[in-house]
């Protein structure tokens, strides 16, 4: 069983910031009056904007030095992050902003899965932790199927999203064995952006026109969960197990929904409260079962 820790110092700090920022990430696409679609992309373009002028000046040899294979996984894993953000963005104009992040968070069950399909065994402990994780997610869309069908499918979308995001980070982390994270996100992230805006294109998304104050919302979820989240949670794992930062990860769960209460008044209905406890357990039990010294899920949302 992998140590839990603690946290201490500094790193507390960058790791209570890191989920601050990941938390508003639902909330902030809820209440930015622009199409699902066009959010995915901008979020992506946006961050773009910010890293490539870094890549270029730190990471020039690197760009050139890529080996086929690399930049091949590192379009896989662009292509698995869009139709992760195009599957979850729009959940959030069906479902709650409190099922659709809990459902997208069981990415570490499906990463589980993936690993037991390409041949690495799973421990009793993680089809423990899956079968109670998957009850909790069973729960909140029975649930929220009480509530409408149009919230029972954006649960579906949630969770189809979390498949995504668990195959983005397996294509990942092969390229981050020798890619920096800075080579690496740049780009994915641009390869994300160009599908996105593909898919706006062929769609009719609008891509502006928006209000300042939308534009304004964009760039926070671009700063927050996409470029400011990200990057503390790999400055914590220099110091900070891979474990600890996995589970500290499910706080983004209740922030997120407590966020949503307060600024949204999305209050969940009752019997959501121990299904999201169920899937939180479930969650915990993978984690701390099956990341032995691996690259921890860091948030995509």
């Amino acid at each position: 069983m992998p140590a839990v820790g603690r946290p201490q110092g500094s790193d507390a700090v960058l790791l209570t910031v890191a989920l601050v920022a990941v938390s508003t990430s639902g909330p902030l696409i809820v209440a930015t009056a622009v199409p699902a679609l066009a959010i995915a992309f901008w979020r992506n373009a946006m961050a773009v904007g910010v890293l490539l002028p870094t890549a270029l000046l730190t990471c020039r040899d690197e760009l050139r030095a890529l080996s086929r294979r690399e930049l091949r996984l590192t379009a896989v894993a662009g292509l698995m992050l869009a139709l992760h953000f195009a599957t979850w963005v729009p959940s959030l104009s069906y479902t709650s902003v409190a099922s659709a992040t809990a459902l997208v968070a069981t990415q570490p069950v499906w990463a589980a899965l993936l690993s037991g399909r390409r041949g690495v065994p799973v421990g009793r402990a993680v089809w423990i932790g899956i079968g109670v994780a998957m009850s909790g997610a069973l729960l909140l869309t029975g649930v929220d199927l009480q509530v409408s069908g149009r919230a029972l499918f954006g649960d579906v979308l949630a969770l189809v999203g979390g498949a995504f995001a668990a195959a983005y980070m397996v294509a990942g982390s092969e390229v981050r064995r020798s890619v920096s994270t800075t080579t690496y996100t740049t780009l994915c992230y641009s390869a994300t952006a160009v599908m996105l805006l593909v898919v706006c294109v062929v769609g009719q998304q609008s891509l502006s026109g928006y209000d300042t104050d939308d534009w304004l919302k964009l760039a926070a979820l671009t700063v927050g969960a996409q470029l400011l989240g990200h990057s503390l949670f790999n400055v914590v794992l220099r110091n900070v197990t891979p474990t600890v930062v996995s589970l500290s990860l499910l706080i983004e769960i209740p922030g997120a929904a407590l966020i949503a209460a307060v600024f949204l008044g999305q209050t969940p209905p009752l019997m959501a409260v121990p299904a999201a406890a169920l899937l939180v357990a479930g969650l915990g039990l993978v984690i701390r079962a099956g990341s032995r010294g691996t690259t921890p899920s860091i948030p995509v949302e």
